[in-house]
């Protein structure tokens, strides 16, 4: 029995949300390992839709531990706040069902306030942050003034920790013209919540390896996708912590030779949100026809993403950035239909080809995209379950996907219900 380890091998948002889903079905443990609740997921379940921002996809699903590890901000308030509207929907979860590593920093309001008045500027360089906060909660963790959970335990000790953090915030606010925050204040916000978190508190690195040790499968989540990493993505323009596979280990605590498969979720086009380069980006009809067919808009902010064909130049990228051994290839039906299909098979930079993604900024803005056109196909795949169900046209699509990111495909959706999944190789069973 294989640990898996799942992430997008894109700019986020290709569907992790129901393959974890669907996957956690064969999972004793669900893990979060990084990111905080600017990662959207959706899930639908027996016509039931369910958005997560915070908590791990398999929380749905009785008798599933969900855990959240050390390598993820955790906003409090926004915690009590999904699982109240989680209870709403009829799924009550309790420190039974739910666990958190004691090490999590805490998301502050000081640390929203900033990341909205950074992305709101007009002078530098905008990232596209949700402005929930994340990006100066992991500075501060970097930067070892971090409140982490754990914190909240020793009440006569919080307030000189907080004394801490706001000797640099309180100057930055000051930089900025906004008022000084008051710790007795921030300290009293963080004891009233205190009792509605600590409960779920655990020591994450010490349950985990129990778990495996007992022969539990664990699936391990990450937010976001592998161009999004902060060393490995689009720089500026990313996200605050690794999304790569190598974080699973670093941010819950498990050793790295206990993870056995790592499945990339893989849209079947190319979708981004917020600012950063995209070569194969469409801004013409098609792009439009893309959005509207794929319901492309955030599940957190209710941006509209930016769409264009596949591009598996970046995706053959994160393949070896997260060694991944299979792809999970998601909304293949949104192609239904288009008479002609692009695949970006290489890029050319200042006239000369290259079959990378450049690092420097400049030359990834000027990358222009080298396409290899595919017949479409007409007939439907929503809701296929089988290879036989599929048009010759498509299968044709998935196995040149598959050649030109050199990986092949484990899974295959088409369409966001649970059950409309071709299972090609099982990756617990690896």
């Amino acid at each position: 029995m294989a640990n898996v380890v799942v992430v997008g091998s894109q700019w986020g948002d290709e569907g992790k949300g129901k393959i974890v889903d669907w996957l956690s079905e064969q999972a004793d443990v669900v893990v979060r390992f990084q990111g905080g609740h600017n990662a959207g997921h959706t899930l639908v379940v027996n016509g039931v839709t369910y958005k997560l921002s915070l908590l791990p996809s398999g929380v749905v699903r009785p008798g599933k531990l969900s855990v959240i590890g050390n390598g993820v901000v955790l906003d409090p308030q926004a915690l009590v706040d999904e699982l109240a509207r989680l209870a709403a929907q009829g799924v009550v979860v309790g420190p039974e069902r739910l666990r958190i590593a004691e090490t999590t920093p805490l998301i502050l309001p000081l640390h929203r306030e900033l990341d909205a008045l950074r992305e709101n500027s007009n002078s530098g360089t905008r990232i596209g942050t949700t402005k929930r906060g994340i990006g100066p909660a992991y500075e501060d963790k970097v930067g070892r003034r971090a409140i982490r959970l754990i914190d909240l335990v020793d009440a006569d000790a919080l307030p000189a920790k907080v004394e801490r953090l706001l000797t640099h915030h309180n100057a930055l606010r000051r930089g900025l013209g906004l008022d000084e925050m008051k710790g007795d204040v921030l300290v009293a916000e963080l004891l009233a919540l205190a009792p509605k978190v600590l409960p779920f508190m655990d020591r994450v690195w010490e349950l985990l390896d129990k778990a495996r040790r007992d022969g539990k499968r664990i699936l391990f989540e990450g937010a976001q996708g592998a161009l999004l990493d902060i060393d490995h993505g689009t720089y500026p323009f990313v996200t605050s912590s690794n999304t790569v596979a190598g974080s699973a280990s670093s941010g819950t605590g498990i050793g790295p030779g206990a993870l056995d498969y790592v499945l990339g979720i893989t849209k079947a086009y190319t979708t981004r949100v917020g600012e950063g380069p995209f070569p194969t980006e469409l801004t013409d009809e098609v792009g439009k026809m893309l959005g509207s067919k794929g319901r492309e808009f955030g599940v957190v902010t209710g941006r509209a993403r930016r769409c264009g064909w596949f591009d598996a130049v970046l995706v053959r990228q994160t393949v070896r950035t997260c060694g991944i051994h299979g792809i999970a290839l998601t909304k293949l039906d949104v192609l239904d239909g288009f008479t002609e299909l692009k695949v970006c098979v290489g890029y050319k930079v200042d006239g000369k080809a290259i079959d990378y993604l450049p690092a420097e900024t400049g030359a990834q803005a000027r990358a222009e995209p080298i396409y290899e056109v595919m017949e479409g196909w007409q007939a439907s795949t929503q809701g296929a379950r089988s290879w036989a169900d599929l048009p010759a046209e498509a299968v044709k699509y998935v196995r040149r996907v598959e050649e030109l990111i050199g990986c092949p495909v484990a899974v295959l959706s088409t369409s966001p219900e649970r059950d409309d999944t071709i299972l090609v190789h099982n990756p617990f069973q690896d």
